[in-house]
């Protein structure tokens, strides 16, 4: 069978590394001289189940690929004892002496050879050997005993449903653990049918050289990694943190294991990252290799950064989010709130004096903030902004749709000059975000989270808004149906709704029939009126921060936006009748 990998790759060159008591098959493409890449699989697989990433990486790197002890072409120990951890992670690093013995090598692994890494990566000193470690779907078996021991001390309702949830998850451990069971079932008709349920529960689709034609034989002997290792490290732990910087991939559709595994992950591993993918357990490799490439490829070249240095300090670390009207007000709160949670951010504003104040105030934080200097209403340069940061940065994980005017005045006396500059910036704008960010992060994979702010005004009308509350419905039906389109590729969207918030709208208002001494008046009359309620804008970054985690649909934050939203379901002529009042 071949092993060169599809789209005109690299070639590949095989060698054979010694490692204790077995010969290692191992494969390599790109260049030597550039970064090393160390990929290694899981079970039942083989280094074939890379093809894939290995291709799209070969292009910049030097790719390094190997079957581990009992699978492929390597070498099978007889006894059980010669599967355990310890021998696998002395295998992984006799592999990284011959290929790059003086360099360290950026570890990829995924399944059971994120297990078997993760021995290596928590060795001491690893840090020296290993410049990055990325894990897809397999934890550190001391740190999943760890995990199950604080759940088991703290019975709380939470703790046991996680519990219960990987419990359920994991079935198929126990199985491999029954004498006789496991080995007759792949024997006598898994393996056959195993491209079968790759198609149906994993949605990979069947192509030739995949699964690898020694299926049978490598899941047979694989089943004593689970035998030689899994109730040893889970029962009896030993405390294994690592200095290594370490890349962890969510796929938000595994099967197997549960993110709720990952919790805590940062006391063990400091310099921890967060990504997630919306993929199934293989998917994510026969289906998505490219995108799991350029999260390798991205966090390799940031390995020896500032970035990468810092400690993980909060539930947005590693992530990155974009904001636009950050110069002030609900903007720069909502940057400084993601900043403080652990996030990078980009910033975009017209007021590019008031974008900077907010990038320092985010660096004090401990975050990486970059300014922007974009006007929403421009398509051309919101696409140009977009690529810039996906450039820049990478596929950001969090697009925050800020930006947007006032403006007062009933519809007879609103210009068409004045409609046309509310409609450009506060529904043009968030369009054109959402189009540029949003084709970028379906096409990533990663998933993700756009926030569209509109307002209170988008469900309450008012004869003296009638541009403004037109612009705000816009963004919120704009949502409702964007997240729809982008559920499928794990993409949230929400809309946010504020009431009366303090900022600096109301002293940037226009109102429509007035001159322009009139106009400064209405603004510190509005201004006033806005100061006395004095809701701040903190408030509704720290409601924006909860609806992405939590995935809301929509938010109506202060008071009255939540009761005008609940009285127009319960009694919208009412509201109909409030919308004649003259409020200026």
């Amino acid at each position: 069978m071949s092993t060169t990998p599809p789209n005109s790759a690299p070639a590949v060159r095989r060698r054979t590394v010694h490692s204790t008591g077995v010969e290692l098959a191992v494969y390599e493409q790109g260049e030597p001289g550039r970064p090393t890449v160390l990929l290694v699989h899981g079970y039942p697989d083989t280094h074939q189940v890379w093809d894939d990433v290995a291709a799209d990486l070969a292009a910049d790197h030097h790719v390094v690929r190997y079957d581990v002890r009992g699978a492929g072409a390597s070498s099978a120990p007889r006894e059980r004892a010669a599967y355990r951890l310890e021998h696998l992670a002395d295998d992984l690093n006799a592999v990284a002496d011959a290929v790059s013995p003086d360099r360290p090598v950026h570890v990829v692994a995924h399944d059971w050879g994120s297990i078997q890494s993760w021995e290596a990566v928590t060795r001491p000193g690893a840090e020296h050997r290993i410049a990055s470690y990325t894990t897809l779907s397999g934890p550190c078996l001391d740190h999943v005993g760890h995990w199950t021991r604080h759940r088991l001390r703290r019975p709380t309702p939470r703790h046991l449903r996680q519990l219960l949830a990987q419990a359920a998850h994991s079935w198929y451990i126990y199985a491999f653990h029954l004498p006789l069971l496991a080995p007759a079932v792949w024997r006598l008709g898994l393996a056959a049918g195993w491209p079968a349920v790759l198609h149906r529960l994993e949605g990979v689709t069947p192509r030739p050289g995949h699964p690898q034609s020694t299926l049978r034989r490598d899941a047979v002997r694989g089943i004593a990694l689970y035998r030689a290792n899994m109730l040893p490290r889970v029962l009896h732990p030993r405390l294994r943190p690592t200095q290594v910087p370490v890349q962890l991939v969510t796929l938000t559709r595994d099967h197997y294991v549960s993110p709720d595994l990952a919790e805590g992950l940062e006391q063990w591993a400091p310099r921890l990252v967060r990504r997630s993918l919306v993929a199934s357990h293989w998917s994510a490799l026969l289906e998505k290799g490219s995108a799991v490439a350029g999260m390798v490829r991205e966090f390799a070249a940031q390995g020896a950064t500032e970035a990468t240095a810092k400690p993980a300090t909060g539930p947005f670390s590693g992530q990155l989010a974009v904001v636009t009207g950050a110069g002030s007000g609900i903007g720069r709160a909502t940057a400084l709130a993601f900043a403080e949670r652990g996030a990078d951010v980009v910033l975009a504003d017209v007021d590019r004096h008031g974008a900077e104040r907010t990038a320092e105030l985010a660096r004090l934080l401990g975050a990486s903030a970059t300014v922007h200097h974009v006007d929403v209403s421009d398509g051309d340069t919101v696409d140009a902004f977009a690529a810039e940061v996906a450039g820049r940065h990478g596929v950001p994980d969090i697009v925050v749709n800020n930006a947007g005017i006032g403006h007062s005045g009933t519809f007879l006396e609103t210009t068409s000059e004045e409609w046309k500059r509310v409609l450009d910036v506060n529904l043009w704008g968030v369009i054109h975000g959402c189009r540029a960010f949003g084709r970028l992060m379906e096409e990533g994979g990663k998933g993700g989270h756009i926030v569209n702010v509109a307002s209170a005004a988008a469900y309450l009308p008012s004869k003296m808004l009638s541009a403004y509350s037109t612009s705000k419905a816009g963004v919120a039906m704009l949502s409702d149906c964007l997240r729809a389109e982008l559920a499928p590729s794990g993409i949230g969207v929400t809309a946010v709704c504020p009431g009366i918030v303090n900022t600096n709208i109301t002293r940037t208002a226009t109102f429509s029939g007035l001159d322009a001494g009139q106009q400064d008046a209405r603004r510190k009359r509005v201004s006033g009126m806005y100061a006395r309620r004095n809701f701040p804008p903190e408030k509704v970054a720290d409601e924006i921060v909860r609806a992405v985690r939590a995935n809301r649909a929509v938010v109506p934050v202060t008071f009255e936006a939540k009761a005008t939203r609940v009285l127009g379901r319960l009694s919208p002529g009412l509201l109909r009748l409030a919308a004649r009042l003259d409020l200026k």
